[in-house]
């Protein structure tokens, strides 16, 4: 019996985020060098995609590639845009098939110009299909992210846009990267650290947390069916009391 006749479809997150890690340590276990474990990590990504799709989560988000990964050996970056450009090619075809629509925060313009090519590419040949978004985090950091709307918001006000006292929550929220898209509810992390790593730092508030020891390579559809069972059977209380809740629910 798999776990996921045990998930409640009607109490799914909406969206969940994945910090795919362990690679690197996961392909050492084996003999090889890093860059084997990212390939491998690949299965890992279509598994978790189409199980998520097939659940009825709406939106996965994945980080890919955070700003600070620039400082890991050059052989090692070279490899690894190298990976994500020849898998856009070929996982295009998979999203088509189970009607993903692929997106990408971060700063995609500072990606090597052939990689983010064909990133926009797929964007534009998947952007009519309705099953879930799969979002990925590419040379992305939450730090750079709400610098990034707060200067936009500052100039707002200086050039007369708005007043200061127009800026709210829904207002910087409309800023980020991930306008439009909905806070996770739930974020995975793989290989045993328990740190989100400049991810999501604001759209993170409010999510539940799982980590598992799993490295990303042996994360599968079962690893994930665990992770929402365990976001299932929690109390999300939003800063309320758990009496508030169970009355709300009456």
């Amino acid at each position: 019996m798999s776990l996921k006749d045990s998930i409640d479809l009607n109490n799914l997150p909406k969206h969940i985020a994945i910090i795919m890690d362990g690679n690197g340590r996961w392909a050492k276990s084996q003999g090889k060098n890093r860059l084997f474990g990212h390939t491998n990590g690949v299965t890992a990504v279509r598994e978790t995609a189409e199980g998520c799709a097939e659940l009825g989560v709406k939106y996965l988000t994945l980080y890919a590639f955070s700003t600070e990964n620039w400082n890991r050996p050059i052989l090692e970056v070279t490899g690894l845009m190298d990976l994500l450009l020849k898998t856009i090619k070929i996982e295009v075809k998979t999203l088509q098939k189970n009607n993903i629509r692929l997106k990408a925060i971060g700063d995609i313009d500072a990606l090597p110009g052939n990689t983010a090519r064909e990133l926009r590419q797929a964007k534009e040949e998947t952007a009519g299909n309705t099953r879930m978004d799969l979002i990925l985090a590419l040379n992305y950091s939450g730090k750079a992210e709400i610098m990034k709307s707060v200067k936009q918001i500052a100039e707002d006000v200086k050039q007369g846009k708005i007043n200061v006292a127009d800026i709210n929550e829904e207002m910087m929220t409309s800023h980020l990267y991930t306008a439009g898209i909905p806070d996770p509810e739930l974020m995975v992390r793989t290989s045993g650290e328990q740190r989100i790593s400049n991810f999501l730092l604001w759209q993170l508030a409010y999510a539940e947390f799982y980590f598992t020891e799993k490295f990303w390579p042996d994360f599968d559809r079962e690893e994930l069916y665990n992770a929402i069972l365990t976001y299932q059977n929690r109390e999300r209380r939003f800063g309320k009391t758990t009496e508030q809740i169970k009355g709300e629910a009456k």
